[in-house]
């Protein structure tokens, strides 16, 4: 079996379910998904990116995300949703949120799980990824797997 971990930040859509689990065709796979819960050491890079897609109102509501402990109730919510969403696919998933370090916690999860590739699905962040500092690229600097980094979609 194919195991794929999928680290996410907002709760998986239809299309990000059907996209991910059709990437191998009919070869079964299995799916670790990682959820980190937002924070607030991201919030100005997140208006930054509301305003270069001319989202101003997301940027302006930026502050009233919730952060901290008040994240991970969301933060459990869009974990479930998702699960439950690849298993209804047939894809067998399992997950856990990642509060601290969550390359380093990547790079554990892809080792203890033999994982064959990785599978970052975010929303677009313009400042991060101009300067390289993105998940992505990031954790190709550490996992030794192939990682592909897929925009999330919004319904």
């Amino acid at each position: 079996m194919f195991t794929s971990v999928l680290m996410i930040e907002q709760p998986l859509t239809a299309v990000d379910v059907d996209f991910v689990t059709n990437l191998h065709g009919d070869d079964a796979v299995s799916f670790i998904v990682l959820m980190q819960p937002r924070g607030d050491q991201d919030r100005l890079l997140r208006a930054i990116d509301d305003v270069a897609l001319g989202e101003l109102p997301e940027a302006i509501r930026e502050g009233d995300e919730p952060e901290g402990e008040a994240a991970l109730g969301p933060a459990a919510h869009a974990l479930a949703h998702s699960l439950n969403a690849l298993r209804a696919k047939g894809a067998n998933a399992v997950g856990q949120i990642v509060e601290d370090h969550p390359l380093d916690k990547l790079k554990t999860i892809v080792d203890e799980h033999d994982a064959d590739e990785v599978i970052v699905l975010t929303a677009p962040h313009f400042v991060e990824e101009f300067f390289h500092r993105d998940w992505a690229s990031r954790a190709r600097h550490k996992v030794g797997v192939p990682v592909l980094k897929l925009f999330s979609h919004n319904e």
